[in-house]
């Protein structure tokens, strides 16, 4: 992508993420590789620009204030089909990828993602489900952490009844998803 193209002809990207100072570090590096930036700091704000202008890509936080990614990302592509959509997260799990690309993102990325990894990842054909499954197996912990993700991805987002089918208390649902996700 060029920076000498006409400022019409570049390409438009919505950046939705709740963190202020990622958006507008993440913004201001893709724009200078050549695409226009409107961000947003949450689905229904996300939802008022795509209305307004058409954007050709998207990159999405998975877990929002309000709406989640996972939510959003049937919206968007209801009003555009061939809207591209990276899902971006701090939180990875296999579950939420998966469902991810099932929903109609192109690609899945874990934070922290660069600008480079952003755009190589809208700009890739497809996502590759072989890089979605790690090598090396999972620990306990680790397996705990995708089965409760698995879980409330099924619930979509429901604390209250992901711990009803996980048979644990709300409050230490709440605790566990509040840790960062053990690396292995």
């Amino acid at each position: 992508m060029s920076d000498e193209l006409n400022p019409e002809e570049q390409p438009l990207l919505l950046l939705v993420d709740d963190d202020p100072t990622f958006t507008r570090v993440l913004a201001r590096a893709l724009s200078r590789r050549g695409l226009r930036v409107d961000t947003a700091g949450g689905a229904e704000e996300a939802m008022q620009i795509a209305r307004e202008r058409q954007p050709d890509f998207a990159v999405l936080d998975l877990k929002m204030e309000g709406d989640s990614g996972l939510v959003l990302m049937p919206r968007l592509l209801e009003l555009y089909p061939e809207l591209k959509i990276v899902i971006l997260t701090g939180y990875s799990s296999i579950a939420t990828a998966v469902e991810a690309i099932k929903r109609g993102a192109c690609n899945y990325l874990c934070k922290p993602a660069d600008a480079d990894d952003v755009l190589t990842a809208l700009l890739s054909d497809q996502a590759d489900p072989d890089t979605l499954v790690p090598e090396h197996p999972m620990s306990v912990d680790r397996l705990q952490w995708e089965h409760i993700q698995r879980v409330l991805a099924e619930h979509d987002g429901n604390i209250s009844a992901t711990a009803r089918a996980l048979g644990m208390h709300r409050r230490t649902l709440q605790r566990k998803l509040q840790k960062r996700p053990v690396r292995r």
